[in-house]
């Protein structure tokens, strides 16, 4: 334990004298886990990490169910990168907010890719403008397929409504990894605009994130 003690302390010293590039990745995952794990070998931990998901990012982007099943890390050792999942989506969201959202619109897909890009299920996030673009409301609104059983053009609206919202852009998720809009995705958002071109709410967007990219259905012609 001493040992192990000993080697933090050293990470801990080259990190706050050499900046990060001081550390392997693998090193800055091995002192971020010794936040909830304070009393186990880290390391071999941190390397599983790696080789599991493939780079920084990739774990940050991972789930906590999926970050879980690697030997020894346990809900504690999740609880970690839970934290700083949430501290950087808390920057990439003040990012976004900081500007009208057509003026940050690389912001907002990095907010969104950090948020969605490695997620196993579908998750559908409706963005709510003011009249100046401005974002009122960031929501999840479902879990599961995006299809017109489960997302309802009238729900949506609704909700804009109750916030006073002058547009909207559609967000969800592609598990598979390929971000081009399916029939269904196309259909659903054609009939949420002709909604609310009755109710006087915009549609902007609809964009689809994929481990792969990202597709706007705006860029393609499809609004």
């Amino acid at each position: 334990m001493n040992d192990n003690a000993g080697h933090r302390d050293r990470l801990r010293d080259r990190l706050v004298e050499g900046g990060p590039e001081a550390l392997a990745d693998y090193e800055i995952v091995e002192l971020l886990l010794t936040l909830t794990l304070p009393r186990v070998d880290t390391k071999p931990i941190a390397k599983a990490l790696l080789r599991e998901f493939g780079s920084m990012a990739g774990i940050m982007a991972a789930e906590t169910r999926a970050i879980v099943k690697i030997k020894g890390i346990g809900t504690r050792g999740a609880a970690a990168f839970a934290i700083l999942q949430a501290a950087v989506l808390r920057v990439l969201r003040d990012k976004v907010a900081e500007k009208p959202i057509l003026a940050s619109w690389q912001a907002l897909l990095d907010y969104l890719r950090a948020g969605l890009g490695r997620r196993t299920t579908e998750c559908v996030r409706i963005l709510h403008l003011d009249g100046k673009s401005g974002l009122i409301r960031d929501e999840t609104m479902w879990e599961g397929t995006i299809d017109q059983a489960a997302v309802h053009p009238r729900e949506v609206l609704k909700r804009a409504m109750n916030l006073g919202s002058a547009a909207i852009i559609l967000v969800h998720n592609h598990p598979s990894g390929d971000p081009a809009p399916s029939r269904a995705d196309i259909q659903l958002t054609r009939d949420i605009v002709d909604a609310g071109k009755k109710l006087g709410i915009g549609v902007h967007d609809h964009v689809i994130i994929g481990g792969d990219g990202h597709s706007s259905m705006r860029a393609l012609g499809l609004l």
